[in-house]
């Protein structure tokens, strides 16, 4: 398991029906549904990790996340979780939106744009590369990204609660740094969410 997975298995009760966005090799519905019972879906673009997810035995759809999730039925899971995809979206708004439609809960993760390294490669005036953001600005899947400040913004301007959250540093780890400065020391940021005006 990828340690930006584990903070997120926290969150997960067991016997719960996930939905996992951009699942990749199905690496955490696979760990899920071993040590938890979980239940659900991956859905995932790319070709050759949709196979993989097959060859594991993970039910997985191929789908494109920015066409949304019309096929899901309002609140169908207890959680949708998206891992590192928010910044790769068209609209990023929107997916949230949807993500707390379908599900009871979302999560998600995304690298930290506000990071002490990313302003340290802007200041010397050029588009930062990081290990949350290991893409050089040419071939990189990125065109969304925000700050801590910034997502947490946008969810109080949506309504959307926050109901914990995961500040995390370069080893995948919490310290006093994120706690006391988290839009300057937090590399990695995970979100529980929750949107009660449509529960």
């Amino acid at each position: 398991m990828r340690p930006d997975l584990a903070p997120i298995c926290e969150w997960i009760k067991p016997q719960s029906r996930i939905l996992d966005l951009g699942c990749g090799d199905g690496t955490l519905l696979d760990y899920l549904s071993t040590h938890a019972g979980v239940r659900g879906y991956g859905l995932e673009i790319d070709p050759a990790n949709v196979a993989r997810c097959i060859a594991r035995g993970i039910n997985v759809i191929q789908a494109d996340i920015d066409f949304g999730l019309p096929e899901f039925e309002t609140n169908s899971f207890d959680h949708v979780v998206m891992t590192q995809a928010l910044q790769a979206l068209e609209r990023p708004d929107e997916a949230i939106a949807e993500i707390l439609r379908v599900g009871r809960t979302g999560i998600v993760t995304f690298p930290n744009f506000g990071h002490w390294r990313v302003r340290l490669g802007l200041i010397a005036g050029r588009m930062p590369v990081t290990p949350a953001l290991p893409s050089r600005w040419f071939d990189t899947p990125n065109i969304h990204l925000c700050t801590v400040d910034d997502f947490e913004a946008l969810c109080a301007s949506r309504g959307w609660r926050i109901l914990d959250r995961h500040l995390l540093s370069r080893a995948h780890r919490e310290g006093v740094a994120s706690r006391l400065a988290p839009n300057l020391m937090t590399e990695v940021a995970m979100y529980l969410l929750e949107a009660p005006a449509q529960r």
